[in-house]
């Protein structure tokens, strides 16, 4: 069972950053592959970014290619997802998830947390 946490969320103008923090539970958070999505008001879930087990590989969804960097601490049991000159159409809940491949069925979700990026 893993249990996951974000926090880092907030209001921001446009260009500016937040760097989200997903803390996971329990001690077999380094097998994991962890990923971001996000949710807009009256949208569908979206793909954000993955991270491979070891963090050797990353994937990006092609609107935050460039901007955002995921990353992870496994000592920490963290996933980190930098956000680099926001737009207001980043403006979404951005959710952590866990599973045992990328792009693999997520296993668990965290509860998410709210970004919003003003204009």
């Amino acid at each position: 069972q893993v249990q996951l946490v974000e926090s880092g969320g907030g209001l921001v103008q446009a260009g500016g950053s937040l760097r989200l923090s997903c803390a996971a539970s329990g001690r077999t958070f380094s097998s994991y592959a962890m990923g971001w999505f996000r949710q807009a008001p009256g949208k569908e879930r979206e793909f954000v970014a993955a991270i491979s087990w070891s963090g050797g590989s990353t994937y990006y969804a092609d609107s935050v290619k460039g901007r955002f960097t995921i990353s992870r601490d496994n000592a920490k049991n963290t996933v980190y997802l930098q956000m680099n000159s926001l737009k207001p159409e980043d403006t979404a809940v951005y959710y952590c998830a866990a599973s045992r491949e990328v792009a693999g069925p997520t296993a668990y979700w965290g509860q998410g947390t709210q970004v919003t990026v003003s204009s």
